[in-house]
Formats: C-alpha cells, sequence, structure tokens
C-alpha cells in the first residue's frame, strides 16, 4: 500500500524532468529561446539544471520501494 505514492510521486517527478530536457533539447537545437528575455546561457543552464534534479528525484523515489 505504501508503494503507491512512491511510484506516482517517481512517474512525475521523471515525466517531468524528461519532458523539460527533451524540450530544452528541441529549443536549442532549432535556435529557439528556452526563455524569453533572459540570457540564453543562463536559461539553458537552468533549465537542463532542473531536469536533472527532477529525474534524479524520480529514480530517489523508485529506490524507496
Amino acid at each position: 500500500m505504501e508503494s503507491g505514492p512512491a511510484i506516482f510521486a517517481g512517474m512525475v517527478f521523471a515525466l517531468f524532468g524528461g519532458g523539460l530536457l527533451v524540450w530544452t533539447a528541441a529549443r536549442v537545437r532549432h535556435r529557439a529561446p528556452v526563455a524569453h528575455g533572459v540570457s540564453p546561457v543562463a536559461s539553458v543552464s537552468l533549465a537542463t539544471l532542473v531536469a536533472l534534479i527532477m529525474l534524479a528525484l524520480g529514480v530517489w523515489c523508485f529506490t524507496r520501494l
């Protein structure tokens, strides 16, 4: 019973992190801005960092099963 919330949270974190990483890569590949009004290097770096943190949280939730 207690593994249900861990699976749900792990999937949410993993899907969000993976989606953000794919979206950021697609924006960079098309030379489109990741965030308007922000330095391109800073926005790509921050988006990538957040995506990796979300993926790490997803993995951490799955290790708690």
